[in-house]
């Protein structure tokens, strides 16, 4: 846990404000179950974690984006194979909350989807971002001649920008852009995300339909 904590201090930071929003949650409303619970500790760590990276997405530069994939190196599967496996967690969460949102009143309900709502877009959100790191870690530590990612324009010093735009076109399309994949680690790393991109596309769209079923009951 502190080598995580060294390297992926942002990560730590998000899951221990998480953590602590659980347990508050916990105290504060102990009515609530505790999938709820469970899920408002999840949003807490999700979109505080992603403030973190966006925040540090608008202040790196290719330079930046290479020396901290280097220092990631260490824990990067481990952070990874844990993100999604969360993140697909809170998707069987959410799957409990609908349930339980039939005897609910109407404004109850509305707050109950409006809830569902913001944590399948966190999750899912959060999903594309950690690939894009671990893409960006892939990249500065292939030892080739040639670049693991092949950009359209010949980019050969990618940003951050550019790994979010090859991660979430396959979250959104689930097939790769006009970017090549060079390497064997990197398509199996494709292969993954575009999995867990078709279960989070089909989780939403039948999210989606049990939630508008549900406002117009």
């Amino acid at each position: 846990m502190s080598h995580i904590a060294h390297t992926h201090p942002r990560l730590s930071i998000a899951a221990g404000l998480g953590l602590i929003s659980g347990f508050a949650s916990a105290i504060l409303t102990p009515d609530i179950s505790l999938t709820t619970k469970c899920l408002i500790a999840w949003n807490v760590g999700v979109w505080i974690y992603l403030g973190l990276i966006m925040l540090r997405t608008f202040r790196t530069n290719a330079e930046d984006v290479e020396r901290i994939s280097l220092i990631e190196d260490e824990n990067a599967r481990q952070v990874l194979f844990t993100v999604c496996i969360a993140a697909l967690a809170s998707l069987a969460a959410i799957t409990l909350e609908l349930a339980g949102s039939k005897e609910m009143t109407t404004d109850a309900r509305a707050m109950h989807y409006a809830f569902t709502g913001f944590t399948i877009v966190g999750s899912w959100l959060v999903t594309g971002v950690i690939f894009s790191l671990h893409y960006a870690r892939l990249f500065y530590t292939w030892k080739g001649k040639e670049p693991a990612l092949r950009f359209a324009d010949g980019e050969l010093h990618p940003d951050y920008w550019d790994f979010l735009y090859f991660s979430f076109t396959l979250s959104v399309a689930v097939q790769t852009s006009d970017v090549g994949v060079a390497t064997q680690g990197l398509r199996k790393t494709v292969l993954a995300q575009c999995l867990i991109g078709f279960v989070f596309n089909t989780a939403i769209l039948g999210f989606s339909i049990n939630i508008a079923a549900g406002l117009f009951d």
